[in-house]
């Protein structure tokens, strides 16, 4: 997918989920032009419980940076 990872971190421990997983971010090279395809490669990838794409379970996204908040919707 083109992408390095960074752990989350609680403190100086590794970030984990109730349910012992570790928390890990994916930082892309490039943007995403499939998000579907990288869910579902990500959601294929040995080890992988789950991803934060969500794809199909949103009408709008907001996105803020430092040029302000906007409202992306199809």
């Amino acid at each position: 997918l083109g992408s390095s990872t960074n752990n989350q971190v609680d403190g100086d421990e590794p970030a984990v989920t109730d349910n012992g997983n570790y928390i890990l971010d994916l930082n892309f090279d490039e943007p995403l032009t499939d998000a579907p395809a990288a869910a579902a490669q990500l959601k294929a990838t040995c080890g992988v419980v789950d991803h934060g794409l969500f794809i199909g379970m949103t009408t709008a996204v907001i996105i803020a940076g430092a040029d302000g908040i906007s409202v992306k919707e199809p």
